[in-house]
């Protein structure tokens, strides 16, 4: 009778894991190379914008200083190009945005991918009943955060 009631308690035990994903997509080789190949590859554009910036600065401090002797012909002139230089720059800068949201995104979900293979591993591996990711509260104890970055950093 009273192994019975122990088996009872046994099936009931919970085997519990918590994930923090932003911690593996920081963390872990796959999320660093990934962040890295992004600023590689927008990079190059993003200085673009800031020189386009100080450009359009630098005109427009070079406007302010001058505009006093300028005729008002050569005045509005001026102040056109800077609007149509400063409008250039908005839409390239919301192409820009635009373009690394979406990369950031593809990128992203590859490695979402893969840790979310690597933790089913774990989870069929170690006979897991439950893993959750983004918890609110957790305990330190059912943390396996380290482990699937580990996991992840072991693959090739």
């Amino acid at each position: 009778m009273m192994s019975v009631s122990t088996l009872g308690v046994q099936a009931q035990e919970l085997k519990i894991g918590y994930v923090n994903s932003d911690r593996v997509l920081r963390e872990a080789n796959v999320g660093k190379a990934a962040t890295q190949k992004l600023e590689i590859e927008f990079g190059k554009r993003e200085k673009e914008l800031k020189d386009i910036e100080t450009k359009l600065r630098s005109s427009a401090e070079k406007l302010e200083k001058d505009a006093p002797t300028l005729s008002e012909a050569e005045r509005n002139r001026r102040q056109r190009d800077l609007m149509e230089l400063d409008r250039d720059l908005q839409r390239k800068r919301r192409e820009w945005q635009e373009d690394l949201t979406q990369r950031k995104n593809e990128e992203l979900q590859a490695v979402v991918d893969r840790a979310n293979k690597v933790i089913k591993q774990i989870f069929d591996a170690e006979k897991y009943d439950l893993i959750l990711q983004d918890a609110i509260h957790f305990s330190a104890r059912v943390d396996i955060t380290k482990k699937v970055i580990d996991a992840l950093n072991a693959q090739k």
